[in-house]
Parts: structure tokens; sequence; C-alpha cells
């Protein structure tokens, strides 16, 4: 006879496979949250929910395969399909970047500079371009926590695309003020926006090819979305080289970085036109981004 796949596996419960799991991600050398993460995927259960309800057959089967690609080294945000991003939760999958702490906090730079310009205006939106946008993490989370706000997220991967536009749709009335548009930085942008942009953000590519990188982010990770060229610099010399002819007076260029380039990079904005370029921090104290503004 067969199984029916929806019954219970016997009397065993969530909260006793969620040892099993814990034990075996641990001896893998993997953090013992990430086995309730996938109980709680596989349960249904949710975070907090109660594991003490019965296996199924199907849940089992669901759950064995995610650890099988987790111990195969698969990134855990892409075996689960989505991760959390300051107030969203995004579909994530190999198409995109795994969205960062570090990301957040660009885009928490984005947002004072937003906030900077919308300060001093009442009657139009504030326009923002978040270019390379990959799964739309930082452009669709402006567009949430910034009702007041015009945005454009770009990106020459069609795949990426797909996925910003996924996570778009599920924004509800704030998906009516973003517009996704293909192509390389600023050649994706309409012409008519020159001069007119007052927050432009990135997150490029900047890792340099012969760099050092975990074996887990270059086997699954889009390597057009980490590596450029010019010891990684190329595609942000060509971000703060193009910004001050799409930004307004007074507009800002947010971008993220490695450590060792943002001195750089904050000359050279300075040299380009920039009025002034700042270095901020990320959560673990490393320089991170650089914040070139233009005079107003």
């Amino acid at each position: 006879m067969e199984t029916d796949p929806t019954g219970d596996e016997g009397t065993i419960t969530w909260r006793e496979v969620l040892a099993e799991t814990e034990h075996r991600v641990m001896v893998a050398g993997l953090p013992a949250q990430e086995a309730h993460w996938i109980v709680e995927e596989a349960s249904g259960s949710g975070p907090g929910g109660s594991l003490d309800g019965p296996v199924t057959v199907r849940g089992r089967a669901h759950h064995d395969a995610m650890v099988g690609r987790r111990l195969a080294g698969e990134p855990l945000q892409y075996i689960l399909g989505r991760w959390a991003f300051r107030g969203l939760d995004l579909m994530v999958d190999p198409r995109v970047l795994i969205p960062r702490p570090e990301t957040e906090v660009v885009a928490g730079l984005a947002l004072a500079e937003v906030d900077r310009v919308a300060a001093g205006r009442t009657d139009s939106p504030v326009q923002v371009a978040d270019l390379g946008t990959g799964s739309g993490a930082i452009g669709l989370s402006i567009a949430v926590e910034r009702i007041g706000t015009r945005v454009w997220c770009t990106d020459v991967s069609t795949g990426a695309l797909a996925v910003a536009r996924a996570n778009c749709a599920g924004l509800g009335r704030p998906a009516r003020r973003v517009t996704l548009a293909e192509g390389s930085w600023f050649e994706a942008l309409p012409t008519e926006l020159k001069f007119s942009l007052d927050v432009v953000v990135a997150n490029p590519p900047y890792v340099d090819r012969a760099g050092d990188l975990p074996v887990e982010v270059v086997a699954w990770e889009p390597a057009e979305a980490l590596f450029a060229e010019r010891d990684g610099r190329a595609d942000l010399e060509a971000l703060v080289d193009g910004a001050p002819t799409w930004l307004a007076p007074g507009g800002a260029l947010v971008l993220e970085m490695s450590p060792d380039q943002v001195g750089d990079l904050a000359d050279r904005a300075r040299g380009v036109g920039f009025d002034e370029a700042e270095i901020h921090l990320d959560l673990a104290g490393r320089d991170r981004a650089v914040v070139a503004r233009l005079a107003q």
C-alpha cells in the first residue's frame, strides 16, 4: 500500500526533529539557529510556533531535502527562498546576492539622504534610483519606508530583475511608486531623469577577481554581482564619474564598497565635482560606504 504523503510519520514530533537537526548542523560547523529556521519552514510553524505536532511524511521529506542541501554547502537563504532585510521578507535565489547587514546600513544612509532632501521640499516626491538593485532590497525598502519617494530599481541582469519584480509585487501600495528597468547603471534610466535625481544608491560589484571570498559565496552567489575589474573598482568608479550628470543640485550618491576602497573613492568623488564625500562604518566598525553630495 502506498503511504499517504500528507499522513503522520509515526509519533515523532517536530521538536524531536529539531534536536536531531541541531546536532547535524553543529557537527558540520554550522550555527544551531539554522536548524530552527529549517524546521520552522518544513513544519510550517513559523518563528515561535509550536513544534509539538506530529511530523508528516511530506514535511519530513521537505526537511531532509533542505538539510541535505545545506550540508552540501548551499546558502541557507537560497534553501529557504527568502530572507529578511530591514522590514521586508524578500524572495532570494541564486540570481541575486543574499541581502546582508552591511547593505542594511547602506539603505539607512540612503534613507537619511531622502529625509535631508525631503526636509526642504513640500510639493514633489524625492526621486531615488537604486542601481544594480538585485533582489530590490535597497530600493524597495526606501519605497516602503518613505511614502514621499519615487523609486527606480535597475539591473543589467534579467534574472535579477525578475526577482526584484516578484518582491515589488508583494509590497502593495508602495509598488505603485516603483519602476523597474533593465540596463547597465545609468544606461537603464530615461534621459529625462538627467539632473533630476535626488538620491542614487548602489551596492555594486566591488570584489577584486583575485580576492579571497568564502567558498560558499563563490560557489553559489552570482559572480557578475560580486566581481569587478581594476581591483574591484571599475563599477564604483563608473558610478562616481556618472552620477553628477544625473543628480539634481544638492543630490547625493550612496555607495557600498570594501574598506580598502573608501578613501580613494571619496577622493575621486570630490575630484569629479561633489562638494563633500563622507565615509561611513558598517555594524562591525569597518569603513563600508561613501556618501557624496553635490552643492545646492
